[in-house]
């Protein structure tokens, strides 16, 4: 298939230079007729009718340029020799300023016609594949009915394979193209292989990594860049795991928009999964962390401090010394911030353990979202 293809863009090339070897006979012809005035052939459309295939083709504007300066180069090359023998040598130097001055005359208008020509094309083609793209993409995340194979051609990746979905954005305005580097970047620090790409506006970008699941599910989250954020799906395959690693991604993204403090600048759906599902209804949310924590939910930095030292305390087992370690503060702190909390909840911390620790896990992510409203009490 490669060769094919090569073959037809030579084949495209050949045609170019047989213009222009037309366009050289015709306007030498002329000067051997003394007849210099005659107008000079003009660019041709039939000249750039390959252009579009060497834009579609991904032909790169600067190998077509450096085919015409060397078949310009060789076309030169033949004109002078034939005037050296051709020519008779009182006007042999006339004879070879003109015929120069004339290739390089034609050459010069059509390479400039030649770049615009390509670069309108390139971007009609761009926009137009752009937004197949996007097209598609919405199409598969509604669960539409689409020819899986077709789309994957379309979107120029395998849909069936297995994906990593993610959503970046930057802390201020960025420009796409550093927002679609940021996320491919991401996903080739994963080891993909493919990776997908789409801008949706508002600084925002979609995309999506073809990767080994495993590779994925052990590793680390890399970084994404200065300022920029990425909010990482878990590994799924074939067309429901491109949806499903998708609105994982979607939803690590609303999260990350409630959370409290600094939270990591890439978070991966299977660090705050049990958060995200109980984030899923805030105002229901909002009702069983005031009613779990009481007033262990109020605001402000002292019960911040009892909440976290708590959550850390279940975490960690009852380990005072982990805790210790983990918020860099006296195994004394601990212990007494555990004991005040208990204090406030008014009943021992192993009656309701799971229900406690996902509403001190709420509380800590997601914050005043949840937590009791300024005014409560008063």
């Amino acid at each position: 298939m490669r060769a094919n293809r090569d073959a037809r863009d030579v084949e495209r090339l050949i045609q170019h230079s047989e213009a222009h070897i037309t366009w050289a006979l015709i306007r030498v012809t002329a000067i051997r007729l003394a007849d210099p005035s005659a107008e000079s052939p003009t660019v041709g459309d039939e000249s750039l009718d390959g252009v579009r295939d060497f834009v579609q083709r991904a032909i790169p504007l600067d190998r077509v340029l450096r085919a015409m300066r060397v078949g310009h180069a060789n076309l030169a090359r033949v004109f002078l020799r034939a005037c050296e023998r051709l020519v008779e040598p009182a006007r042999l130097t006339l004879e070879m300023k003109a015929v120069s001055d004339e290739l390089f005359d034609y050459v010069d208008a059509f390479t400039d016609r030649m770049t615009r020509t390509y670069l309108e094309e390139h971007e009609r083609w761009i926009t137009s594949a752009a937004a197949a793209r996007v097209e598609t993409v919405h199409a598969v995340l509604a669960g539409a009915v689409v020819d899986v194979g077709a789309a994957s051609r379309t979107l120029g990746y395998d849909l069936e394979r297995t994906h990593v979905g993610v959503v970046v954005w930057a802390d201020t305005p960025a420009e796409d193209a550093r927002l679609q580097s940021a996320a491919a970047g991401l996903l080739t620090g994963w080891g993909a292989t493919a990776t997908l790409v789409v801008p949706v506006g508002s600084g925002r970008v979609w995309a999506w990594g073809t990767v080994p699941k495993r590779l994925v599910e052990r590793a680390s989250a890399p970084a994404a860049g200065a300022g920029v954020c990425a909010a990482v799906g878990s590994p799924a395959s074939g067309l429901p795991g491109f949806r499903r690693t998708h609105q994982e991604a979607v939803r690590v993204e609303r999260l990350r928009g409630l959370s409290v403090g600094k939270p990591p600048r890439v978070i991966l759906y299977r660090d705050v999964v049990l958060t995200v599902l109980l984030a899923g209804d805030l105002v229901a949310a909002g009702e069983f962390v005031r009613s779990e924590l009481g007033a262990l939910g109020g605001r402000g930095e002292a019960m911040r401090d009892l909440r976290t030292t708590l959550l850390h305390y279940l975490e960690a087992e009852r380990s005072l010394v982990r805790v210790a370690e983990q918020l860099h503060v006296a195994r004394g702190t601990v212990a007494y911030r555990v004991k005040r909390a208990q204090e406030i909840l008014g009943h021992d911390i192993g009656d309701r353990r799971f229900p406690l620790y996902a509403a001190l896990l709420l509380a800590e992510q997601v914050g005043d979202t949840v937590l009791d409203p300024p005014d409560a009490g008063a």
